[in-house]
């Protein structure tokens, strides 16, 4: 009896995500899951797309976003995500989630990346999870509990010290608590000032809660730039200790003074690889974003402001030229600007480009979607590292390109039947031309949908096609390590 599909995407370019060679075929779909791939001229569907001169590739999985409210909130969160083909997001990075928090008040920064008045409301990981499952959204989520945000409740806001023992035990219990109701790891963010307090010993204890469950740490190190040898060594003891597996976050080296230093750190990132699991992600831009810090800005690298609650207005304007606007210096304009956010240009192309090459990174855009003026990485990531990347500058293969985007990234997440495109697998996928595919949002307009993706589909769903905008379907739903 001949197969019958409910979708069947025929005479395709077939990348499956595993870094293998591209090849020619089509792709069967029956509900969630892919049915074939290869030669189906003998089935049918109910949907056939010719998608002759183009390809088709596993749904990009951004493994480092700030998407924990976006995923709830319907295209106007996450349409910068599926217009450029991504089908999962990590969120929870950086020790900033959403969940399990119930705040009364507006909590210190950065937490105000994720959460705004009202949204503090899920009093446990179950709720959000709840939340995600019933509604829906346009995106798979695999979720982290953010050292943060524990933070923060357990210590009734004090964060600016080390916890005591009955602190670091309730935070204990939260994550073993979240882990248990579908969370997939813990983050922290030991970089921001609500948890540079937390010394190795607490996040330690507390990463512990993580082993039972075989979950993840992931972090924002404590020093990118200067000492980031240093914070390496940190990060790895943490895991060694706690018996779990690493993720590094957007690993970079920050600061004039430290350009080049990937020569150093990556082979010492080797070196802990051969007895420790790790992996790490990057974002492919010389800048970063986050909340502005005026006493952390340098007159030696460029800001641009990409939102500020007293002055909106000043949303995508550089820092300096505000300054001088205002006849003061940089710090003292940015007193004036807070609370507020910054892309910051602290990096430098060719440590951006060693580290993305290199076989263990995989990509996470780290956009941060509620910023009126957001860096360009919130909507032309991966674009960019197919279109710019590999086919414009030979950094890697485009089969590279899409294994770092995809399978890579599954695997290092224990994130199960996705990333790859196989018999069985979740059909999470996107179709795009790789002779134009390339990211179009800028600095200056960043809130510009990238060319060359023509569909996207989550769980055999489609979420996005090119000429149309979104669907209106929200197929995703909680992915959970090393679950279906």
């Amino acid at each position: 009896m001949a197969l019958r599909c409910d979708l069947i995407i025929r005479d395709a370019t077939i990348f499956d995500g595993t870094g293998a060679p591209r090849r020619v075929g089509d792709v069967g779909v029956t509900g969630e899951r892919i049915v074939g791939v290869g030669d189906l001229g003998g089935a049918s569907a109910d949907r056939e797309v010719i998608a002759t001169g183009k390809a088709i590739a596993p749904g990009f999985i951004d493994a480092h976003t700030h998407d924990d409210r976006a995923v709830l909130m319907g295209e106007e969160g996450t349409l910068c995500k599926t217009s450029q083909g991504v089908t999962t997001v990590v969120c929870g990075c950086c020790g900033v989630s959403l969940a399990p928090a119930r705040f009364k008040q507006e909590p210190p920064p950065p937490l105000d990346l994720v959460g705004a008045n009202g949204w503090w409301k899920f009093g446990d990981f179950g709720d959000y999870a709840h939340a995600i499952n019933s509604k829906g959204s346009e995106v798979n989520v695999y979720a982290l509990v953010g050292n943060q945000t524990l933070r923060v409740e357990a210590m009734n806001g004090d964060v600016y010290r080390p916890a005591n023992d009955k602190e670091i035990a309730h935070m204990h219990a939260r994550v073993k608590q979240s882990m248990a109701e579908g969370a997939s790891g813990f983050s922290t963010g030991l970089y921001y000032k609500p948890n540079m307090h937390a010394t190795t010993d607490e996040v330690v204890a507390i990463t512990e809660a993580l082993k039972p469950f075989d979950g993840l740490y992931s972090t924002h190190m404590r020093d990118e730039a200067d000492h980031i040898l240093a914070a390496i060594e940190e990060t790895m003891e943490i895991g060694k200790r706690a018996g779990v597996q690493v993720q590094i976050s957007h690993h970079k080296c920050s600061q004039p003074e430290n350009y080049g230093r990937s020569i150093q750190t990556l082979p010492l990132l080797e070196a802990y690889a051969r007895t420790q699991q790790l992996a790490f992600d990057v974002y492919p831009y010389p800048a970063g974003s986050t909340v502005l810090m005026p006493d952390r800005l340098r007159d030696d690298v460029k800001v641009m402001i990409t939102w500020s609650i007293p002055h909106p207005e000043m949303a995508g304007r550089y820092l300096h030229e505000i300054a001088r606007g205002w006849n003061t210096d940089i710090k003292a304009a940015a007193e004036q600007l807070l609370p507020a956010g910054q892309i910051s240009f602290q990096m430098d192309e060719d440590d951006v480009q060693r580290i993305m090459a290199h076989p263990m990174s995989m990509i996470g855009s780290d956009g941060i979607p509620h910023d009126a003026h957001p860096h360009p990485r919130l909507w032309g990531t991966f674009p960019r590292v197919l279109g710019h990347y590999s086919r414009g500058l030979g950094l890697f293969s485009m089969e590279t390109a899409i294994h770092k985007m995809t399978g890579r990234c599954a695997e290092a997440y224990g994130i199960v039947d996705r990333g790859v495109l196989r018999e069985g697998a979740y059909a999470d996928l996107v179709l795009f031309d790789p002779a134009t595919v390339i990211d179009a949002a800028t600095f200056e307009k960043p809130k510009v949908p990238s060319i060359g993706i023509e569909e996207v589909w989550a769980n055999g769903v489609a979420t996005f096609r090119a000429g149309k905008g979104a669907t209106g379907e929200r197929p995703g739903r909680l992915v959970t390590r090393h679950k279906g």
